[in-house]
């Protein structure tokens, strides 16, 4: 233990902050070439949180000077009335990102909407067009919004990368998986080891770790014994537990013990504060990336 200081703080909300005001000026730019970027959330049901989220995004999208529609649709849409939808978007030249909010009513397939998602238009970076083209590192590719967001993180407080052993404790298609896949690009160069649910002794392996990144939506699973002295912690889950003390009644945490975690790490992610806040901030940037490429194809 490093009795004699703890962590450095990685100030998430900072770093979001900077990504939206350098989206700011380049929409300002990209509108002076006649072009709005526009970001549509379709919105199936009525989730209190992803009511909740949307409504943020929308927000972004203005602060942002870009033009954000929600679609919502009620809880007994069909998968056909949705799949018609997305297709639509497709079509709308002033639509440049789409982006269905998960979870989706249990009538309705995820898979197979996402997969009528425009790829050039699937900001999410979920559409297996993409998500191919992140694996064999196309640089065009939409990376999901979280993972990417870990990167910037990582860039910002210049945390090294390079031959640098890094354990994702997750392996979903929304963090894990593409989390890794932007590690072991060239240029980032980090040897990446994937710990999940059926991984025997997961501590045996985040010890071992330069940088731990965990994304499986169990509270505080991983705690400062688990953690090398030095290592970078990155916390991108985020849970809801019971607090009689908070006027909610509840309060948020993430899948790392945080008090513990942060006697021995070097850095180390707040539950809020850290990644969460990065990955509107990205969806912003990937919107802007999808309007950009569509002005540079326009004829001068």
């Amino acid at each position: 233990m490093r009795a004699e200081t703890t962590a450095v703080i990685i100030d998430g909300k900072e770093i979001a902050r900077r990504v939206r005001e350098r989206v700011a000026a380049e929409v300002k730019v990209l509108k002076g070439r006649g072009v709005t970027p526009g970001l549509t959330v379709v919105l199936v049901g009525d989730d209190p949180a992803s009511a909740v989220y949307v409504a943020s995004k929308g927000r972004a999208c203005t602060e942002a000077g870009m033009k954000g529609d929600t679609i919502r649709m009620p809880a007994t849409a069909t998968q056909a009335e949705l799949v018609a939808v997305v297709q639509r978007l497709n079509q709308d030249l002033s639509v440049h990102g789409i982006l269905v909010q998960m979870p989706l009513p249990k009538q309705i397939d995820s898979d197979t909407v996402l997969r009528h998602i425009d790829p050039a238009k699937d900001v999410d970076g979920f559409h297996p067009i993409n998500v191919g083209r992140l694996f064999i590192g196309d640089q065009d590719a939409f990376a999901p919004c979280t993972p990417a967001g870990v990167m910037v993180m990582l860039r910002e407080y210049g945390i090294p990368t390079a031959g640098k052993h890094v354990v994702v404790i997750g392996r979903s298609m929304i963090v894990g998986k593409p989390m890794a896949a932007l590690l072991v690009q060239p240029g980032v160069d980090a040897t990446v080891t994937i710990c999940h649910s059926r991984t025997t002794d997961l501590a045996d392996h985040t010890r071992r770790a330069d940088i731990v990144i965990a994304a499986v939506g169990r509270p505080e699973m991983v705690t400062g014994d688990m953690i090398r002295p030095g290592a970078t912690v990155i916390d991108v889950g985020i849970n809801r537990v019971d607090d009689p003390s908070s006027a909610k009644g509840y309060r948020l945490v993430g899948d790392i013990h945080f008090e513990s975690a942060r006697q021995v790490a070097s850095h180390i992610t707040p539950v809020p504060g850290g990644v969460g806040a990065m990955t509107i901030a990205m969806l912003m940037d990937n919107t802007l990336k999808a309007a950009t490429r569509i002005a540079d194809r326009r004829p001068a």
